[in-house]
């Protein structure tokens, strides 16, 4: 029955965690609000998941294990590059934020929230980190522009186990410091701090090197590597308690930015995949786990702190480490504000808070509900706001319905202008600069190079990109350009044109391709020599007057209608031979024969009382 029971919470915790991140994705709400809220709903409200019950001592190292493959799927997105333009930002968030946080944490601990100098130096220590569980999928969400987006990325991945590691510091000087000494702790954290350093960048190195010749088979990669985090985690923890956090992250920051490491981006995306799982399962396993009784702890002093620490330590901490750098008020607005706390905090806080109160400290039992409170309060707040304070700031990304086009040549630079002109952003990509020459005339924004190279990924910013058409004259390197950009922006966004039939076996196999352009009709070959015939794009708008069947009587077989453009300003393209439905209100784009271009000329130059 035992058996039977705990299976059930296992799939139940699954079922949970996905289902809270589709109906995010479904409401676009933030994945963490909902994900605390099945928690709290399946935990303390129904009681049918109850983590310290159903899974006893398991529940800690469990935890222990998601978050050190989370930090290490967080170090895996800090590429270097990034730093050229955040470099200095970043070293203040790290070098000075992170003390003037702990010490202004600490002083309203002590004197807005009561607890004693021992206890309020903890708890100071522990609100020094912003989880990169909360905040990448935030960030995945709102779109915000690269530079503000790697401050926040790089201070919460950075940050979570050097927060961690003050933490253990300031514990065990409490716990510890009569016998042991504190100069005796200071030793052992930095001994400890640098094995994890040491051990993160070789074995980093080391799997690479046995990736790059072949030690491992492609489908014991992702499985090798996983299971090499778990061993340096576990490993270093072994040397000092919590190092283990700051080697895995290390360690991704080391893969990450390896140019040996040709299938960085398979690695990445398997990890991507599993810590979406991992971020999902653990929110409900904290959240679950919360006791209705801790929270009578709580009075008007720890609402006071919470407001405190949301509203004065984290801006002051902000404006006060970033005096003088390259960051404009606006950054320094955001970020000041965007701090959500996540599971590395639960965590650090699950084991301290009972630790302190065997140790004789009495007021260490505010400690866990206290920061569940934060990180809840932090969480709904920065999770609703982030995007609207973005926006407001002029530092979001858009509404991600930005088109690339990869390349040049006069069909799509002509489809470009029209978009342009209808308001959308438009990128046409091309490593000829001579094909590039139309859409430089044209004042369109370009790129000069080539999309799938590691310079085009430092250069170009694409948090407004929302579709890709892959328009080149080589059907291999659109599916290749397809492949690359259907995990980013999703399979139904990311479209090429045909230079194939269908039923040629030399194509390329239809899984590896994005989804074809109007259909077979519509080959590169067929689309140019219609230009070169005089067809060109039109725009027509549906009214209530003008219906999608009246328009399409009027143009007949001599238009291929390409996309549309609601009035919501949502983009939809044409695949393959299914029809398009343009509601009132829509602009339909199309392309069309030089009759019908003719004929609409001459219906604008007739006079009003000319016979028809």
């Amino acid at each position: 029955m035992h058996e039977s029971h705990l299976v059930i919470v296992l799939v139940l915790i699954g079922v949970l965690g996905i289902g809270a991140q589709w109906l995010a994705w479904r409401l676009r709400w933030p994945a963490i609000v909902l994900l605390c809220l099945f928690g709290v709903m399946a935990g303390p409200v129904a009681g049918w998941v109850v983590p310290s019950r159903d899974l006893g001592e398991l529940v800690a190292p469990v935890i222990k294990l998601c978050v050190a493959v989370i930090l290490f799927d967080g170090g895996l997105s800090l590429r270097f590059h990034e730093l050229k333009e955040a470099a200095g930002g970043v070293r203040r968030l790290v070098f000075a934020a992170l003390p003037l946080s702990w010490v202004f944490g600490s002083l309203a601990a002590h004197y807005i929230g009561g607890l004693g100098w021992p206890v309020a130096l903890v708890f100071g220590a522990i609100i020094t980190v912003t989880g990169p569980t909360v905040i990448m999928p935030l960030l995945r969400q709102t779109g915000l522009r690269r530079r503000p987006a790697s401050y926040l990325k790089w201070e919460a991945i950075i940050n979570d186990p050097i927060g961690a590691l003050l933490a253990v510091l300031v514990f065990g000087y409490l716990v510890s410091a009569p016998e042991v000494g504190g100069w005796r702790l200071v030793l052992d954290l930095s001994v400890g701090a640098a094995v994890a350093l040491a051990a993160g960048w070789a074995t980093a190195r080391f799997m690479a090197h046995a990736f790059v010749h072949g030690w491992v088979p492609e489908y014991l990669k992702p499985p090798v590597l996983l299971m090499a985090v778990f061993v340096v985690f576990a490993a270093t923890n072994l040397v000092h308690a919590e190092s283990g956090l700051l080697a895995t992250t290390v360690m991704g920051m080391t893969l990450a930015n390896l140019r040996t490491l040709a299938d960085i981006e398979e690695l990445r995306r398997f990890k991507e995949y599993l810590t979406v799982l991992l971020v999902s399962a653990v929110f409900i396993l904290i959240t679950s786990n919360l006791k209705a009784e801790t929270l009578q702890y709580l009075d008007w002093r720890a609402g006071a702190l919470i407001a405190a620490v949301v509203f004065l330590v984290r801006p002051a901490a902000i404006w006060l480490a970033t005096i003088k750098s390259d960051m404009g008020w606006r950054e320094r607005l955001l970020i000041g504000w965007i701090a959500p706390r996540g599971i590395v905090a639960a965590a650090v806080a699950g084991v301290f808070g009972p630790s302190l109160v065997d140790a004789g400290y009495e007021d260490a039992r505010l400690l866990v509900p206290l920061i569940f409170a934060l990180i809840i309060t932090t969480v709904i707040a920065h999770g609703f706001s982030l995007g609207w304070l973005a926006r407001r700031l002029g530092l979001a990304g858009g509404d991600r319905r930005g088109l690339i086009i990869v390349g040049a040549n006069p069909w799509s630079v002509e489809l470009a202008r029209v978009l342009k002109d209808l308001g959308r952003r438009v990128l046409v990509v091309d490593a000829s600069w001579q094909r590039l020459r139309p859409a430089r005339l044209s004042g369109l924004d370009y790129f000069y190079g080539e999309i799938l190279s590691e310079s085009a990924e430092e250069r170009l910013d694409l948090s407004d990109v929302g579709y890709l058409l892959a328009a080149s004259d080589n059907d291999a390197y659109n599916s290749l350009v397809s492949s690359r950009f259907v995990p980013v922006l999703g399979r139904e966004r990311v479209f090429q044109i045909a230079n194939t039939m269908d039923d040629d076996p030399k194509q390329v196999h239809r899984t590896l391709r994005g989804r074809v352009l109007f259909g077979k009709e519509a080959r590169y070959e067929a689309l140019l020599g219609r230009y070169y015939q005089g067809w060109r794009f039109q725009k027509t708008t549906i009214t209530e007057s003008f219906s999608a069947d009246d328009y399409a009587k009027r143009m007949g077989e001599d238009a291929m209608t390409m996309l549309l453009l609601r009035s919501s300003g949502a983009l939809v393209f044409r695949q393959g031979d299914q029809a398009l439905k343009p509601e009132a209100g829509d602009t339909v784009i199309a392309f069309v024969s030089p009759k019908i271009l003719h004929d609409k000329v001459a219906a604008e130059t007739r006079p009003a009382d000319a016979p028809r």
